[in-house]
C-alpha cells in the first residue's frame, strides 16, 4: 500500500507525456502530408489542360480545381488528416478504458454481485474486464473490504471514505480520456475560418486579375470564383467531420463516467444497507 501513491501518479504522468508527444508529432506530420498530397496528387499535370499545372484544370477535374484553390488548401488537408488521426487515437484509448467486454453487461454483473454481497466475485469480474472503469470500481471494492475491518469509524464515515476513494481513483484514471480532444474541438472553428480565409484571398486574386485584364472575361471570373470556393468547401468538410467526431467521443467518455458513478453508488449503497 505504501507504494501506491507513488506509482500511480508516475504512470499518469508518463501517459500524459506520451500523449503530448504524440500530438506534437502528429500536427506537423499531417501538415507535411497535406502539402505533399497537394503538390503531387492534386498538382499532377494530368489534371490540367496541356499537362501544365499553370493552365486551367480539365473540365470536371476536381483535383485540378482544388489545386487552384491556392496555398490554403494543403493546410486544410492537413487539418482534415489531424481530425482523422486524433479521432482514431481517442477511439483506441477509450476502447482500452472500456475494457474487454461490454460495459453495460459488466456494470450489471457488478451490481448483481453487490446485491448478493459477493465482493470477491465483483473484484474478480473487474480483473477480467480490465480498463480504467474496472480499475476505478476495483479500487472502491478494495476500500469496501478495508472498511469492513475498520473499527474506529461509523457507517456514514466509512461510506464517505469509500466514496472519496472512488473519486480519487476516477481523478487518476479518467482525465487522460479527454486529452487531445481539445485539438479536435479547436479544429471545428479553425477549419471553417481557414477555409473562409482561403476563399477571401482567392476572391481577391480573381477580381484583381479581372481588373488588370481590361475586358471582362466571364469564364475566367467564374473559374476563379469556383477555385476560391474550394477553400470554403474543404474548410466546412473539416469542421463537419471534427464536430461529429468530437460529439461521438465526448458521448463515449460521458458513458464511461456514468458507468463509474452508477457502480460507485451501488458499492456505497450496498455497504450502507449491510452495515446498519
Amino acid at each position: 500500500m505504501a507504494n501506491a501513491p507513488k506509482t500511480t501518479p508516475v504512470k499518469k504522468e508518463s501517459s500524459s507525456t506520451a500523449s503530448n508527444l504524440f500530438a506534437t508529432l502528429v500536427i506537423p506530420i499531417c501538415i507535411i502530408i497535406g502539402i505533399l498530397l497537394f503538390k503531387f496528387v492534386l498538382g499532377n499535370p494530368s489534371n490540367f489542360v496541356d499537362g501544365n499545372p499553370d493552365n486551367h484544370p480539365l473540365p470536371g477535374n476536381y483535383g485540378g480545381m482544388a489545386y487552384k484553390g491556392g496555398f490554403i488548401v494543403p493546410i486544410l488537408m492537413g487539418m482534415l488528416l489531424m481530425v482523422v488521426v486524433f479521432s482514431v487515437e481517442r477511439f483506441i484509448v477509450i476502447g482500452k478504458a472500456t475494457g474487454n467486454g461490454n460495459l453495460d453487461t459488466f456494470i450489471k454483473k457488478i451490481q448483481g454481485f453487490l446485491g448478493s454481497n459477493n465482493i470477491e466475485a465483483a473484484m474478480a469480474e473487474c480483473d477480467r474486464q480490465q480498463g480504467s472503469v474496472a480499475n476505478v470500481i476495483k479500487s472502491g471494492l478494495k476500500k469496501y473490504r478495508e472498511m469492513e475491518v475498520e473499527a474506529n469509524m461509523d457507517t456514514d464515515q466509512k461510506c464517505l471514505a469509500i466514496q472519496k476513494d472512488i473519486e480519487e481513483a476516477t481523478t487518476l484514471e479518467m482525465p487522460m480520456l479527454e486529452q487531445n480532444l481539445t485539438v479536435i474541438a479547436t479544429l471545428v472553428s479553425v477549419g471553417t475560418l481557414t477555409g473562409l480565409l482561403g476563399t477571401v484571398t482567392g476572391m481577391i486574386k480573381a477580381f484583381g486579375g479581372l481588373a488588370t485584364s481590361g475586358a471582362p472575361d466571364q469564364a475566367a471570373l467564374a473559374n476563379g470564383i469556383s477555385e476560391a470556393l474550394i477553400n470554403t468547401a474543404t474548410g466546412i468538410s473539416t469542421s463537419t467531420v471534427a464536430i461529429i467526431m468530437y460529439n461521438i467521443l465526448t458521448s463515449k467518455i460521458d458513458k464511461l463516467t456514468y458507468a463509474i458513478d452508477e457502480a460507485g453508488f451501488s458499492i456505497i449503497q450496498t455497504y450502507a444497507s449491510t452495515h446498519k
